[in-house]
């Protein structure tokens, strides 16, 4: 009779939560849309919707303004949803409108970028930023065949959580390792554009002709400067190194203008932070699940933070292997 009863609890459950799912609304919201690394974000959190049976609503603004962020979140506040994913471009900035959603008993998380940390139950990291940041340097270094010499920073959005973290742990241990590096001046925003990449490249070559090497934080800065060296014909003078798409990359890897790419599979990040909602929504157990082509989630030791995997390197050799 005890195993009877246990047999029909199990059934009400697995029942209850398919349920729940049936009704789940899970948004993704990046910093913005229509670039490659998010258009590829959200392949893996539309693919997690349809593997789990919920609804994932993928959206964001089309430039990488944070009130345009904060109109969306209140928009979807009235239409009614349990649980939000966001990129913000600007942490303090929409931190009221994910209060508010955390009073309405929304499940709020960050992923790709950070929020402050009262204002998210969970954080879904890529890599371990030291990690990042210091092996992006050691690859300039490498590029530029020395330990000394004048270097740039091009970010994205200088608001960015993530590029000023990954932007100070590369600073501190440049310092620190490779202390005849000079940067040359505070790092420049290119807003997640190539073309204004190329731009702040440009305006960089021509006013420091020491320059010997650029760091690109955000997936079009590194494209962008390897853009304004290959025009300038400055393969062999100038080593750009950055965070890019391997697609993106595979031309100018080939030719030297770009000397290493550095990222992750951003659709596998679009899975995993849907995933974490709908486990954590559920009431299932998050820590060691399996998730279909990620693997295992790991929880840090902050009981928020959960980390994807280490990061990959594109070369000129390996880059064909990648397919996003």
């Amino acid at each position: 009779m005890k195993k009877l009863l246990a047999l029909v609890f199990v059934l009400v459950m697995l029942l209850s939560c398919t349920a729940m799912a049936d009704d789940m609304t899970v948004v993704v919201m990046p910093k913005l849309v229509g670039i490659p690394y998010f258009n590829a974000s959200e392949i893996g959190a539309l693919a997690a919707g349809e593997e789990l049976g919920i609804n994932v609503i993928y959206t964001g603004p089309t430039t990488g303004d944070a009130a345009l962020q904060v109109q969306m979140i209140e928009d979807l506040l009235i239409d009614g949803i349990d649980a939000l994913a966001i990129a913000p471009n600007d942490p303090d900035s929409v931190s009221p409108a994910l209060q508010k959603c955390i009073a309405d008993g929304v499940l709020v998380m960050d992923w790709d970028t950070t929020a402050n940390a009262d204002d998210v139950t969970y954080s879904i990291q890529q890599i371990d930023n030291k990690v990042l940041g210091e092996m992006l340097v050691d690859l300039l270094v490498e590029s530029m065949g020395a330990d000394e010499g004048e270097y740039a920073i091009v970010t994205g959005y200088l608001t960015a959580a993530n590029l000023n973290t990954w932007i100070d742990y590369s600073k501190a241990y440049a310092a620190e390792k490779y202390p005849g590096l000079t940067l040359v001046t505070d790092p420049v925003a290119s807003d997640e554009s190539a073309q204004e990449a190329y731009t702040q490249t440009m305006a960089l070559i021509g006013a420091y002709p020491n320059l010997k090497g650029i760091l690109g934080y955000s997936t079009p800065a590194p494209i962008g400067a390897a853009m304004a060296v290959q025009e300038k014909g400055l393969q062999d003078s100038i080593a750009v190194v950055g965070t890019s798409m391997p697609t993106d990359s595979a031309p100018y890897l080939k030719d030297g203008s770009l000397d290493y790419g550095v990222l992750w599979d951003p659709s596998q990040l679009g899975k995993l932070a849907v995933y974490v909602a709908y486990l954590n929504l559920t009431g299932a157990e998050i820590e060691g699940y399996e998730v279909p082509g990620v693997g295992p989630i790991h929880i840090n030791e902050d009981g928020r933070t959960i980390i994807m995997a280490d990061p990959s390197v594109w070369t000129a050799e390996n880059v064909d292997n990648y397919k996003f």
